[in-house]
C-alpha cells in the first residue's frame, strides 16, 4: 500500500493529526509507518462497550457429582471426538512475567524446586497426557504477542516443544490496538511508531483468522476449540469428559468453573444476563448479590469460572459480524511529544480491549462444568501470597507433579 492510501487510511478513521507527523518522516520512517499502520485492525474503533441489559440471574450447570455420575457417557463421547481431530487447544500466552519477577514470556517461568520445569511444560504434560491415553491428535495454537513471540517461539524450539509434535504446534501473534489519548487520538510511542498494546483475550479468535489458521483448522476437521490461560498450571486441556458433555448438550460453548471459596473471591462468576449467559466480574457484583443463596445454603453466582472453555468452531462464526463490544480501559502509555518520549506519571490513555466473557454472552448458550479446585486451578498470578508461585507448587506436589 502507498503513502496515499495509508494517508486515507487515517483520515478515515479520523486520525488526521498522525498526517502532520507523517509529513516529518523520512522515507525509511514512512514506509515502516506505514506497514504498521496496514497492520493495524482498524474496525476496533467502530465497537463500543455497551451497558449489558436485563437481570442478573443464576445460571445452572453441571455440577461434580451430575458429571460423575456420566463420566463414562462423556467421555466416550469425548474420546470419539479427540480420535476424530475435532478438537483443537488455544493457549492464551501473550502475557510476560513482570508480576513474578521476570522480562520472559510467563510460560518460560520456572516454576521447579529441584529441577528445571516451566510453566509451558506443566501445560504440555497435561495435554500430552489426554492425547497419549487416547492416541488422539490435537492441534495446539499458542497465541503469543508482539513483545513475546520470538522469544516463545525459540524458547518452544530450545525445548523439543517438551515432547508435544512439532508439526501438531502453530504460532500466532495477537492483534494490537492503538493507544489514543481521552479525546481518542491515536498516540506515537516513538517518532514515526504508533503506540499499540494487546486488543484483550476476546481478540483470540480474530487473530487466529488474520493469521489464516481457522482456515487451517477447518481443513482439518477442528470442530471445537479448547481455550485456556497460560498460567493455570492444572488446566486440564482437551479433556474429553468436558469435550463430551459440551458435544452432548447441543450448546455452542462450555466454561470450567470452581466453587468460590467466599463470596468476595477474585473471579469472574458465570450466570445470566438478560436471559443469555453472562460472565460478571467480581467487581461489578454487589455485596447483597454476592452473598445471595439458595435453599441448600449455596452461593446463587458461586461457579467461579477458570478461564478453561470450549467453542464449537461454527458458533464462533455465527457471532463473527456481531458488535463485539471494546472496552476503553484508562493506563498509563508512555508516547512521543513531538521531540521526546514521555513516561506520564499518571493514566493519560485509553487502552482498547475485548474480552472473551463478550463472546460468551453474544451466543446462545454456555454449559457451566464444575471442576474440582485442588485439581484443575493452580493460577500462576502473584510472587508470593494468594495465587502465586508457592500456592501453585503446593497443588502441583499434591497432584503428583516431581518439582
Amino acid at each position: 500500500m502507498n503513502f496515499q492510501e495509508t494517508k486515507l487510511l487515517l483520515i478515515q478513521n479520523g486520525q488526521d493529526a498522525l498526517l502532520r507527523a507523517f509529513d516529518g518522516f523520512d522515507e525509511d520512517e514512512k514506509r515502516a509507518f506505514c506497514r504498521q499502520v496496514n497492520s493495524i485492525d482498524w474496525s476496533i474503533f467502530d465497537k463500543r462497550s455497551e451497558e449489558r441489559k436485563g437481570g442478573l440471574s443464576p445460571i445452572s450447570g453441571l455440577t461434580r457429582r451430575e458429571i460423575a455420575e456420566r463420566s463414562d457417557e462423556f467421555e466416550r463421547t469425548g474420546a470419539e471426538l479427540l480420535r476424530a481431530g475435532k478438537v483443537g487447544a488455544v493457549m492464551l500466552a501473550g502475557g510476560q512475567g513482570t508480576r513474578l519477577g521476570s522480562d520472559a514470556p510467563k510460560g518460560a517461568f520456572n516454576i521447579g524446586l529441584t529441577k528445571e520445569i516451566y510453566i509451558f511444560e506443566c501445560l504440555i504434560d497435561n495435554l500430552l497426557s489426554v492425547t497419549n491415553k487416547f492416541g488422539a491428535r490435537v492441534p495446539l495454537f499458542v497465541m503469543t504477542s508482539d513483545k513475546n513471540d520470538i522469544e516463545t517461539r525459540t524458547f518452544f524450539e530450545k525445548h523439543g516443544y517438551f515432547g508435544y509434535p512439532e508439526n501438531d504446534v502453530y504460532f500466532f501473534v495477537q492483534d494490537m490496538a492503538p493507544c489514543t489519548d481521552f479525546d481518542g487520538k491515536v498516540l506515537l510511542e516513538e517518532k514515526a511508531k504508533i503506540a499499540l498494546s494487546p486488543n484483550g483475550n476476546g481478540g483470540w479468535f480474530s487473530s487466529m483468522k488474520r493469521a489464516g489458521l481457522v482456515g487451517r483448522l477447518k481443513k482439518q476437521g477442528v470442530e471445537w476449540l479448547n481455550v485456556f490461560a497460560v498460567d493455570n498450571v492444572l488446566q486440564r486441556i482437551a479433556d474429553p469428559v468436558f469435550v463430551g458433555a459440551a458435544a452432548l448438550s447441543g450448546l455452542p460453548c462450555g466454561a470450567k468453573a470452581v466453587k468460590k471459596v467466599s463470596p468476595e473471591e477474585r473471579v469472574g462468576v458465570l450466570c445470566q444476563r438478560g436471559g443469555r449467559p453472562d460472565i460478571i466480574e467480581y467487581y461489578e457484583l454487589d455485596e447483597k448479590t454476592a452473598n445471595a443463596r439458595d435453599e441448600k445454603g449455596e452461593l446463587l453466582y458461586g461457579s467461579g469460572v477458570i478461564l478453561n472453555y470450549l467453542f464449537r468452531v461454527s458458533s464462533l462464526e455465527e457471532i463473527e459480524g456481531s458488535k463485539f463490544p471494546v472496552h476503553r480501559v484508562k493506563k498509563k502509555v508512555p508516547y512521543f511529544d513531538g521531540e521526546k518520549r514521555v513516561i506520564p506519571d499518571r493514566e493519560n490513555a485509553y487502552k482498547y480491549e475485548t474480552l472473551i466473557l463478550d463472546m460468551i454472552h453474544l451466543l446462545n448458550g454456555c454449559l457451566p462444568f464444575e471442576v474440582e479446585r485442588e485439581k484443575e486451578f493452580a493460577p500462576v498470578k502473584n510472587a508470593s501470597g494468594a495465587d502465586s508461585i508457592q500456592t501453585a507448587q503446593e497443588l502441583l506436589r499434591k497432584n503428583g507433579v516431581q518439582l
